[in-house]
Parts: C-alpha cells; sequence; structure tokens
C-alpha cells in the first residue's frame, strides 16, 4: 500500500483550509507516491471549496486500511463539529480550538500506525492561548502528545538544511541559552536525524553568533568560549563537525554543497536564509518524534485569509517532502 498521510487543516482562520484543497485538487499527482488524509471540519471544508468556486467530491474515511484512493476526491478523517463562527483573518478561540482537535486527531491515529505522517498547514500562537491550549505551537504539541523525549526542527529548501539550537526565545536570551553540553548533545542529534533521511557520514558546519565570527573576543566571546569548544568536544566524539562559521557565509555554503547541514544558533538566523533562498518552497521538518511531520514554513496569512489568493505550493511540497522522508 502507499503511504498514508493525515494532513491538518491549520486555524480555519487562516489559510489553512484553502492551501489544503488546493494542493489536493490542483496537483493530482500527489496521489501517485501517497493517499492524502485530511483532519479537518467537513462543514469548513465544504465553506471553502464554494468559496474557490470548486465543485469537489469530499469522502468520509472510515477504513484506514482502503486501498483505492481517487485523486478526483478529497477524503476526510472528520473532526467532531465544534462551535465555529467564520471568522477570516481573526484571532480567536474558535480558531485553536478547531486548529488544536485537528493536530490532536491526527497524532493518536499517527500513534497507532494508520498513518505514516502528518503534514500541518499554519496555526496561530495567539489563537491558541486564548482557546487555552497549553501549548505553544505545533513542535511542544507534538512533543508533549507523543511523549518524545526530545524534538529537533529541520527546515530543507532544495538541498539547504538547517536545523536549529532555539527557537521561540527572545533575542536577548540566545547568549545565555549556549551552553557546551547542549550544543554537543544537538550536534549528535543533527547527525542522527541526517543518517534518519538518507545522509550518512554527514559534514555539519555550527554557525557562528557574532560578527565575523567574534574576531576572536573582539566582536563577543561566544565563539571562543562556548561554540569552539563545543566543536572540539564533537570531534573527539567522532562527528564530523566545523566552525563556528559566520553566519553571512554559512547557509551559502551549505546550499553550495559544502555542508551537508547548519546548526543555526537561533530562530531567525536559519529562518531568514532559508525564506530568502525559496520562501515559499522552504519546508518544516520534526524529527525525534514517533513519525515524521513536514510543514509548510508560513504562518495563518490572515491578512489574505478567505480571498481564495493564497499560494498552496509550500503545502505541495511539504507533502512532497513526507514522500520522500518518510519511515
Amino acid at each position: 500500500m502507499k503511504p498514508r498521510f493525515a494532513i491538518t487543516c491549520g486555524d480555519p482562520c487562516g489559510i489553512g483550509p484553502e492551501i489544503v484543497i488546493k494542493a489536493l485538487v490542483n496537483n493530482s499527482d500527489l496521489y501517485e507516491n501517497c493517499h492524502p488524509i485530511v483532519f479537518g471540519d467537513l462543514e469548513i471544508l465544504h465553506s471553502t471549496a464554494k468559496l474557490l468556486g470548486y465543485k469537489i467530491k469530499f469522502s468520509r474515511l472510515s477504513d484506514f486500511n482502503q486501498e483505492t484512493f481517487h485523486s478526483d476526491t478529497i477524503y476526510c478523517y472528520p473532526i467532531s463539529p465544534l462551535p465555529f463562527r467564520e471568522c477570516y483573518g481573526k484571532i480567536c478561540a474558535e480558531g485553536g480550538k478547531h486548529a488544536f482537535a485537528y493536530i490532536e486527531a491526527a497524532i493518536k491515529v499517527a500513534l497507532k500506525g494508520q498513518v505514516n505522517a502528518m503534514v500541518t498547514a499554519p496555526i496561530n500562537k495567539e489563537s491558541l492561548k486564548m482557546a487555552q491550549v497549553p501549548f505553544l505551537d505545533h513542535t511542544e504539541i507534538l512533543t508533549k502528545l507523543t511523549s518524545s523525549k526530545k524534538t529537533m526542527t529541520l527546515f530543507v529548501t532544495g538541498n539547504l538544511r538547517i536545523f536549529f539550537y532555539s527557537r521561540h526565545i527572545p533575542f536577548r536570551e540566545i547568549s545565555n541559552a549556549l551552553n557546551i553540553e547542549e550544543l554537543v548533545d544537538t550536534l549528535q542529534g543533527c547527525h542522527r536525524h541526517l543518517e534518519q533521511i538518507g545522509i550518512s557520514k554527514a559534514k555539519l558546519a555550527l554557525a557562528a553568533l557574532n560578527p565575523h565570527g567574534g574576531e576572536q573576543g573582539m566582536f563577543g566571546d561566544e565563539e571562543v568560549k562556548i561554540l569552539i569548544p563545543s566543536v572540539q568536544k564533537a570531534l573527539q566524539l567522532g562527528l564530523n563537525v566545523v566552525g563556528p562559521i559566520p553566519a553571512d557565509s554559512v547557509f551559502h555554503l551549505a546550499h553550495e554543497g559544502h555542508y551537508d547541514g547548519v546548526l543555526s544558533l537561533y530562530h531567525d538566523q536559519g529562518h531568514i536564509a532559508a525564506k530568502t533562498l525559496d520562501f515559499h518552497r522552504t519546508v518544516s521538518l520534526t524529527m525525534g518524534l514517533p513519525f515524521l511531520r513536514t510543514s509548510v514554513d508560513h504562518g495563518t496569512a490572515f491578512n489574505i485569509a478567505g480571498q481564495g489568493i493564497a499560494s498552496e505550493i509550500s503545502l505541495v511540497e511539504a507533502i512532497k517532502a513526507a514522500q520522500r522522508y518518510y519511515w
């Protein structure tokens, strides 16, 4: 059987349902290598299809062992209806509740082995908070609900692969978050996850924190005190690691093939590089889960929600990444 992927609709106040429908309707070739199953509210999906002017056949999926999937049909694992008032572009509790319900249902199915991977449309952190969801974002939801010890985010943009040492922390706290033991452990995780997606004997680069890599302490001493000792310790453990490499060049060098992956030290350091290279085709992978999760690397785009103009390219790429890397 072809692999089955759970595709969650994200926050229905954003562009999630729209890009899910567009991805599956406009890219029938996706069905050649997987069986996509949409996790969402059927009423919202019907409403979105009407907004887009699409005449679509929706089918409720009751048997995950079903072998025949038709490319002219969107197969849905419907979530029990939750209160929802159509409010495109709004941060609201209803959107957060729906987004979380879709993710939670998909995780339960994935843990049972009924799907091979999860592909997620975007959610909004403020909406989750308003819905009193006790988790910050997708990564925290996935980590906690699967009882995973440690997860890592991997961005893939063409042949550029970027891991993240830290994610959503204030900029002023980045330096204090650095420590040798944690960096070495993270570098080991990077190598392990690159092997998991088929890259053996990977060469990894550690991005520097300060301009010009600190210039021997002239522009900051994190490289001298923390980053260089971390690389030296990683080398002693047998890892193929170089760095710290100044951040203004390390991502370009990796894109050219000099490194198989880069460990970015903070959120924007890696995000800017990937999104500048190819905003629409950057895909996020969550590693360290019992299953693969891939995602678009953009937000809910509330400013264009309900207008029918959102691009589905990133979601299509996320589905293709799941096809390429699932285990």
